[in-house]
């Protein structure tokens, strides 16, 4: 399937059973909930989807399952966050082997690599596969930042296609917009920048409390590209606290709590995580229940 970059991917949730395996009915559920929503990809595996606490059979397991439940085809895509380069080369051969359509990338984890060796990685990564690449681009969890200088340098690499911006400065898709066009599809990756990088001309958003909501997110990204920027501003306003649970250390169980009160997933996370309990709980499901409450009618919106 071809990977245009563009629209709602969803980051999704890996959801579990209460005895620690993979919930293979709620992973259906929420999926085929998101796609009939009108989401335009998924990434499997990503930060949100616990992707350090799975094995690499219950990785491509959830990609097999992807593609075999999906209601309606979009592109899968995995995540690669390994340690070293003989790992990802690995993980990259196997995803393309079990189905994948794309790969999110990220710098070589634990170590902070530099410049050349970060580039070397990208580079390398990509020469072994035919999967087009979006570079994942978080500095602020993982302590590498691909630089305009460092894009300079993989403009030269076709399969490297995309980035996820998640550098939280405004600035930086511009400055990407400026100095290389079209050539890299930018999707914004945090929550709480949504709408200003939409509105700043990102190409789509990886979304993370899509996972409780997509119809809200897909009705701010179709209203941006409509023109309509008051209907969407009206919606992420009632949005945006939720939206910021998305940026807190505990954002796995926050977003799985949103989407257990939606009725499209459960609470329970895979250990080191624990799930919430007292005051922290009933804060975070304060926040949820509110806007539940108070849930935009999309039907007044011309989506």
């Amino acid at each position: 399937m071809i990977v245009n970059w563009q629209g709602i991917y969803a980051a999704l949730l890996t959801p579990f059973t209460a005895d620690n395996f993979l919930d293979r009915e709620m992973f259906t559920l929420n999926l085929n909930v998101q796609l009939d929503a009108g989401i335009d990809g998924i990434i499997i595996g990503g930060s949100l989807g616990e992707a350090s606490t799975l094995t690499n059979n219950e990785k491509w397991e959830l990609l097999k399952i992807s593609k075999e439940v999906m209601k309606r085809p979009v592109p899968v895509i995995m995540n690669i966050a390994e340690q070293s380069t003989r790992g990802a080369l690995e993980s990259a051969r196997d995803a393309n082997e079990n189905g994948a359509d794309g790969l999110m990338l990220l710098p070589p984890m634990r170590y902070k690599a530099d410049k050349t060796e970060t580039i070397t990685y990208f580079k390398q990564v990509a020469k072994a596969t035919p999967l087009p690449i979006m570079i994942y681009n978080n500095p602020y969890d993982y302590k590498i930042e691909v630089t305009l200088q460092m894009f300079e340098e993989l403009v030269e690499v076709p399969s490297i296609q995309a980035v996820k911006e998640s550098t939280r400065l405004l600035a930086n898709l511009t400055n990407m917009k400026n100095a290389f066009g079209d050539r890299f599809k930018i999707l914004c990756g945090v929550d709480t920048l949504a709408l200003e990088e939409l509105v700043l001309g990102a190409d789509g958003w990886v979304g993370g409390l899509v996972d409780a909501f997509p119809a809200e997110t897909v009705a701010i990204y179709k209203l941006i590209t409509a023109g309509d920027y008051l209907g969407a501003r009206e919606i992420y306003r009632w949005f945006f606290p939720l939206l910021e649970l998305d940026i807190h250390p505990k954002f796995v169980q926050y977003i799985k709590l949103a989407a257990r009160q939606n009725g499209i997933g459960s609470e329970y996370v895979r250990p080191p995580r624990l799930p919430l309990i007292g005051e922290e709980r009933m804060s975070v499901l304060s926040i949820i229940e509110n806007a539940i409450a108070t849930r935009p009618n999309l039907d007044n919106y011309k989506i």
